[in-house]
């Protein structure tokens, strides 16, 4: 798969590993519809990089047609990175009583449904298109997490909405082989996102010595780093990597 000329959709692609990952794509000469709810830093970031931006909410049918519409009136659509998600933090039951289903609900519709809206309609438009040498026509790439795996308590909607988002990739991967599609999941252990930016720079740090090595924060460009990975290498799919420096959650 090569990104040069090719088209590549990114679902909350106005900040975070998203952003990181559409620069990623123009360096190595590729296209950028950039799919997100931030209007302003959307807009921002697609006229940085000469590419296009989409208002979308990702459960949206809609919506997500009209990322994709958008993707192939400008070339050829070969991936599909979807970062989009939310992260609230909630127990169970705590002190102000039980779990708030809204909360689960929203959660498992961005984390999951969102993603798997954004998978299907992109894949239908890639098996459209012709195939390379390798009889490849595109690539998904879905982000979970390392909660997937070690959620901790007050993430019971979190670590399962992105747990479901692991257990997609395997069955979907094998749906799109025939079309020569694959699929793939990155698990970003804790990394630089503008929500963690945004707590004080001791929390950051804290955080950061809890990785094995590197003890520190892991930064956007190393996810665009393994997306590229993932793009380039026709033999990965249908796994998700863990990209931790090899932490394991504790419980809080």
């Amino acid at each position: 798969m090569q990104i040069q000329n090719n088209v590549f959709i990114i679902t909350g692609g106005a900040s975070g590993l998203g952003a990181a990952t559409a620069r990623m794509i123009v360096a190595n000469g590729g296209k950028v519809v950039l799919a997100d709810v931030q209007v302003e830093q959307g807009e921002k970031l697609a006229a940085e990089l000469g590419g296009k931006f989409i208002k979308c909410d990702v459960t949206s049918e809609a919506d997500g047609k009209a990322v994709v519409e958008a993707a192939t009136a400008i070339g050829t659509l070969r991936g599909l990175i979807n970062c989009a998600g939310v992260a609230p933090a909630v127990k169970t039951v705590g002190k102000e009583g039980a779990h708030p289903l809204d909360v689960f609900q929203r959660t498992v519709n961005i984390n999951l449904i969102g993603t798997f809206n954004m998978a299907r309609l992109a894949a239908e438009a890639m098996g459209k298109t012709e195939a390379s040498s390798d009889s490849e026509r595109g690539i998904i790439i879905n982000t979970a997490s390392v909660a997937a795996f070690d959620g901790q308590m007050g993430q019971a909607a979190y670590a399962s909405s992105k747990a479901a988002v692991v257990g997609l990739t395997l069955p979907m991967a094998r749906d799109l082989s025939r079309n020569g599609i694959r699929v793939m999941t990155i698990a970003p252990g804790i990394f630089e996102t503008p929500m963690l930016l945004g707590m004080p720079q001791e929390v950051q740090d804290a955080l950061g010595k809890m990785v094995p090595f590197p003890s520190r924060l892991g930064r956007p460009d190393e996810y665009a780093h393994l997306a590229k990975a993932i793009i380039e290498n026709v033999m990965l799919n249908g796994e998700t990597i863990r990209l931790d420096g090899a932490i394991r959650m504790q419980a809080k």
